[in-house]
């Protein structure tokens, strides 16, 4: 059964970090932070969603603090490098705060670009890290994906397009059209039938993520029945939830891909000093928020009281399979 509500804001923590760039129009996140009996959840779902769909992060955040974790399988993951949709000449500067990383993933489609602005970005990584993949989170139409997808690649290959297209038949007819593999992220994580994509034939690999899905329980039985190589993400998470996309990585059978588990560094300040990437990988550890760095980025007493109000409103809709 899930804790009570009482229990839950008794452990509470509201902190607001502010981002080194714009990212997903974010500019300062905020998460809920659970200090557990079991250690430290995280529940960070975008504002802009709503308690049905909130409630599986928050899902996720209950099981982290009240839950057992499962036996990790290495110890070391290999992360790529993010890289927001900024101008090509600010490239060098992003890929500097992910060292050794062997693969860069790539945002494009930005309201307001142009493909030339994605063709630019993209040249200018590849200049600098071997293997590229994009991420359009479903800003293209089925004709822009195809199009870009041949621009794309004329300097070098993409290890894969990432939700090229918002809807599973798009992606499915993109995968059909073009010789670029696809990944589904969005079509995975915000459905309420994650398997769907797998069996539409409409994705080359699976992005995972531990919050949306509800856990890292719940993540490891979907990548169970996915039958296309797995690539656990993040989703903007502080070091507590990054900690626990490391944990489910390590959990993994397989791990024929590097993680996007590497945006911290998108971060001035996080609640926990993060261990630094050694030729490109993260250790797999629990974390532990340190109480100065709470204090100084605590959110203000009326976010505070938005995300406990967020919480009363999730905590009924969070299934006990899920916690």
């Amino acid at each position: 059964m899930p804790p009570t509500l009482d229990d839950l804001l008794d452990r509470l923590h509201v902190v607001a970090l502010p981002m080194r760039v714009r990212f997903r129009d974010i500019e300062v996140r905020e998460v809920a932070l659970i200090d557990g009996p079991s250690g430290w959840g995280e529940f960070g779902a975008f504002v802009e969603y709503a308690p049905p769909e909130a409630a599986h992060w928050l899902a996720a955040g209950i099981e982290a603090a009240y839950g057992a974790p499962p036996t990790p399988r290495r110890d070391r993951i290999p992360i790529n490098a993010t890289v927001p949709a900024v101008d090509a000449d600010r490239v060098p500067e992003v890929l500097a705060r992910f060292p050794g990383a062997r693969t860069a993933k790539v945002k494009v489609a930005e309201a307001g670009q142009t493909l030339g602005d994605d063709v630019a970005r993209v040249e200018a990584v590849r200049a600098l890290v071997p293997a590229v993949r994009v991420d359009a989170n479903g800003g293209w139409t089925v004709e822009q994906a195809v199009a870009a997808a041949t621009a794309l690649t004329a300097g070098g290959p993409l290890e894969y397009l990432e939700q090229p297209c918002a809807t599973v038949p798009e992606l499915a007819e993109v995968r059909r059209r073009v010789s670029v593999p696809v990944a589904a992220d969005e079509s995975i994580r915000k459905a309420t039938d994650p398997l769907r994509v797998v069996r539409e034939r409409a994705a080359d690999v699976a992005v995972v993520k531990v919050a949306p899905l509800g856990g890292v329980g719940r993540l490891l039985d979907v990548a169970a029945q996915i039958d296309v190589p797995v690539v656990v993400s993040s989703a903007l998470d502080t070091a507590v939830g990054m900690s626990r996309g490391l944990l489910a990585a390590a959990c993994l059978p397989e791990l024929p891909f590097a993680c996007g588990l590497g945006t911290g560094s998108l971060f001035v300040d996080d609640v926990a000093e993060q261990a630094p990437a050694v030729d490109g990988t993260l250790p797999v550890a629990a974390v532990a928020p340190e109480p100065a760095r709470l204090a100084a980025l605590a959110a203000p007493p009326d976010r505070r009281r938005w995300w406990i109000d967020r919480i009363a409103a999730c905590l009924p809709l969070t299934s006990p399979s899920r916690v």
